[in-house]
């Protein structure tokens, strides 16, 4: 697990359940270090961006934790958690911490409705897609597609995470970018489903109306040892569901649409069936 936003994240949960065994209040403790109530409470609602060293140090003081192996793994995570992600360089073209999340996931399933994944896109499809909105010039297209292809190199390294990708027909039937550009991508989709960590299924026009329709795309991330969280995108919002209750409804939604879905064989020749129709 790379990811240092996944860290904080984890950090934060673990100070949240000492105080809780503790059994201080979050007021409590606050007024024992002398700090006001809505600082410790952004510290175990992960809304820190840098931990500070010497205050997990008074924490762990407080809440009476002595054994010094633990205090040393929670100030190597908090330590671990200050340092940049690669995403902190794209700042100007990134809308939330998905980047951050898929960089420290074991498994990421994902479901797009009238997109190819932005994870199995290639550079051309992703530029056409950025072009489409007819307000953007090239320097930040490019900028977009740099930053897209950076996020696609999790699925390159030595220990990469699950991918399941549920598409809509639909989208595949879109000429996002023209027919060249769509019969590039049709073939990229069939290579990466090669790969034994990713999974592609198609899921047919003819199923009609499935339970991910009034959801819409959205993508559910689990982490070893923490808990899974659910992202969805808007237009102008970015939206985390990290409830058990949540994150079990969107479990069930996919995998009820993917048992409608074509099996990843069927999925992968029924691509290889538009690819060729492409090149007429």
């Amino acid at each position: 697990m790379q990811s240092p936003t996944v860290k904080r994240r984890q950090l934060s949960a673990t100070l949240r359940q000492l105080r809780e065994r503790s059994g201080l209040t979050s007021t409590e403790a606050a007024k024992r270090l002398e700090w006001t109530a809505s600082k410790l409470t952004r510290i175990e609602r992960n809304e820190w961006k840098l931990p500070n060293v010497h205050d997990i140090r008074l924490l762990l003081d407080i809440y009476g934790v002595t054994d010094q192996r633990q205090r040393e793994a929670l100030i190597t995570l908090a330590r671990e958690s200050r340092r940049r992600g690669w995403w902190a360089d794209y700042k100007d073209v990134f809308r939330s911490n998905l980047p951050a999340f898929e960089a420290g996931a074991s498994v990421i399933r994902t479901y797009e409705a009238v997109l190819v994944p932005g994870l199995l896109q290639i550079p051309e499809y992703t530029a056409a897609v950025f072009r489409g909105s007819q307000v953007l010039d090239d320097a930040v297209v490019g900028r977009h597609v740099e930053a897209r292809r950076a996020r696609q190199q999790i699925l390159d390294r030595e220990d990469p995470p699950s991918l399941m990708a549920l598409i809509d027909e639909a989208a595949l039937l879109k000429l996002i970018g023209g027919k060249s550009v769509m019969r590039d991508q049709l073939a990229h989709l069939i290579t990466m489903a090669v790969r034994p960590n990713i999974t592609i299924q198609v899921v047919p026009n003819t199923v009609g109306a499935h339970s991910a329709v009034t959801a819409g795309p959205f993508v559910i991330l689990d982490f070893p040892g923490d808990p899974s969280l659910v992202y969805m995108a808007t237009a102008t919002d970015s939206l985390w569901l990290e409830q058990p209750e949540e994150y079990q409804r969107y479990s069930l939604i996919f995998n009820h649409v993917s048992t409608s879905a074509l099996s990843p064989e069927e999925s992968a020749a029924y691509m290889t069936t538009l690819m060729d129709g492409q090149t007429r």
